[in-house]
């Protein structure tokens, strides 16, 4: 197994300035990413959690569902939408999300010459809670800015040390052996850099047990595996071991909607995915996802979506083939 040393000390730029570190860093990640992502959209690899991204040209906006995970774009620039809070990243930029969350997200900087690329990086919330544990009580942590301590979407520069670990986490699909051994370090590497910077301190809310954002999230995951079915805001209520009302006020804090429009979004995002991926018909797909009237799932989609389901799934086929595999 080769010896496990970091860029930085292999170029000698031990001393050299954090920009400095960060463009070599950036770099050696970007020829990574596209030598794994030929084509748009995303690509799985074969590190358990770990994908790649490229667009060669800026996208319509498009929904999807953010799992618990770390993001970084390498190149381009992009933006997301959580409910009405807007995101805008850019190269060297980190989102991480700490529970499940439907977003909508446009690629708005990218050409064949310069794509757009991005590192996606699952992180199991339990990876989180043991990183801490590690760290002892002693750990030194960031401060949690002010009015956004529980919002499940955040957003920050990454650091040098950051950026330079998920090279090398990438550059581990070119030694399969060695990646069966390292992968799984650098990962938590990778989860200890992002504690100790500016996103930590949400982070380690929704990783603790006691926390209000720790039950919010326990919800999340009820939605996400029932959203089909009627919303009952009393069982979930009962779940989180929280009234309706409180309930209602820290699922907005951390989700940026109220539980209806989380199913809500949920059940679209879902019914877009199977008419694109699948082929199934609007009525079908509205039925399979929990609403009862084809009529009023065609009026919310539009709300959503801006066209009525046939005319969006056309145009998303036509302009956006890689959309269908990602």
């Amino acid at each position: 197994m080769t010896e496990h040393r970091s860029l930085i000390e292999e170029l000698g730029l031990d001393g050299a300035s954090p920009d400095r570190k960060i463009l070599v860093a950036r770099e050696a990640l970007a020829k990574n990413v596209l030598k794994w992502a030929p084509g748009n959209g995303i690509q799985t690899t074969a590190i358990p959690g770990l994908d790649v991204v490229r667009t060669d040209k800026p996208t319509m906006c498009m929904s999807s569902v953010y799992d618990p995970s770390l993001h970084l774009i390498v190149q381009g620039s992009k933006t997301i939408w959580l409910g009405d809070k807007e995101l805008v990243y850019s190269s060297m930029h980190c989102l991480v999300s700490s529970v499940h969350l439907p977003v909508l997200g446009q690629v708005t900087q990218a050409s064949p010459e310069q794509p757009y690329l991005g590192v996606r990086i699952g992180i199991e919330p339990k990876e989180v809670t043991s990183v801490i544990l590690d760290m002892g009580e002693d750990a030194q942590f960031s401060d949690c800015p002010s009015g956004e301590a529980n919002c499940g979407l955040c957003r920050s520069r990454a650091e040098p040390e950051m950026v330079e670990a998920i090279a090398r986490l990438v550059a581990l699909l070119d030694n399969p052996r060695d990646a069966r051994i390292l992968a799984p370090l650098i990962r938590r590497e990778i989860i200890y850099r992002a504690l100790m910077g500016e996103i930590g301190p949400r982070m380690r809310k929704f990783a603790s047990v006691d926390s209000q954002a720790h039950r919010i999230a326990k919800v999340i995951a009820l939605l996400k595996d029932r959203f089909t079915e009627p919303l009952r805001v009393r069982e979930l209520a009962d779940q989180a071991n929280m009234s309706e009302s409180a309930l209602f006020h820290s699922f907005k804090q951390v989700t940026r909607m109220s539980p209806l429009q989380f199913q809500k979004r949920l059940r679209l995002h879902e019914a877009r995915r199977l008419m694109v991926s699948e082929g199934m018909e609007a009525a079908t797909a509205s039925f399979r996802v929990g609403y009862e009237s084809p009529s009023h799932f065609s009026r919310e989609y539009s709300r959503m979506f801006g066209a009525p389901p046939r005319a969006d799934v056309t145009k998303l086929r036509g302009e956006h083939p890689e959309a269908v595999r990602a």
